[in-house]
C-alpha cells in the first residue's frame, strides 16, 4: 500500500444567484482540509479533581485552504469570491485533487481575500455547514 497526495486541481462553485464557475489552484502548493464533524477539545486542565478525563466535544465546521491562481485582469478570482463571500447564501463547492479525491460541501469564503499582484495568486479559505464528504 501506498499514500498519494499531490496538486488540488480545481476548484467549481455554483451559487443559486451569483452564478458558478472554476477556480484553478497553484501547483505544488499544500492544501489543508478538514471535514468538519464533531472534535473532542485538546485542554490538559479538563480533569475532575479524581483525575477523570472531561470530555467536551464540540461541532466543528468543514473547512478546505489552499493558494489559487489569479487572473488578474480577465477573470478575477479574487473579486469573484469576495462576491462569494459576501453572499448570506451559501454555495456548492467541489474541490478536485490529481489523486481523483474529489471534495465536496455547502459554504462560503472566510477570511482576509487578498491577491498577490506579482505572483498572481491569492490565499483562499472555503468552509462551511455540514461535513466536506469525499464524493469520488
Amino acid at each position: 500500500m501506498s499514500y498519494e497526495g499531490g496538486d488540488n486541481i480545481e476548484v467549481t462553485y455554483n451559487h443559486p444567484t451569483l452564478g458558478n464557475g472554476t477556480i484553478y489552484c497553484k501547483s505544488a502548493e499544500d492544501g489543508t482540509f478538514n471535514p468538519g464533524g464533531f472534535r473532542s477539545n485538546d485542554d490538559d486542565n479538563m480533569i475532575s479533581g479524581d483525575g477523570q478525563m472531561i470530555d467536551q466535544i464540540n461541532r466543528v465546521r468543514w473547512s478546505f485552504e489552499m493558494t489559487i491562481a489569479w487572473d488578474i485582469t480577465d477573470v478575477d478570482e479574487v473579486t469573484k469570491l469576495s462576491s462569494l463571500a459576501g453572499s448570506p447564501v451559501e454555495t456548492n463547492w467541489t474541490i478536485s485533487n490529481v489523486s481523483g479525491a474529489i471534495w465536496a460541501g455547502k459554504g462560503k469564503p472566510v477570511g482576509d481575500l487578498k491577491g498577490a499582484t506579482n505572483q498572481s495568486t491569492a490565499p483562499v479559505k472555503l468552509a462551511g455547514s455540514g461535513l466536506l464528504k469525499e464524493i469520488s
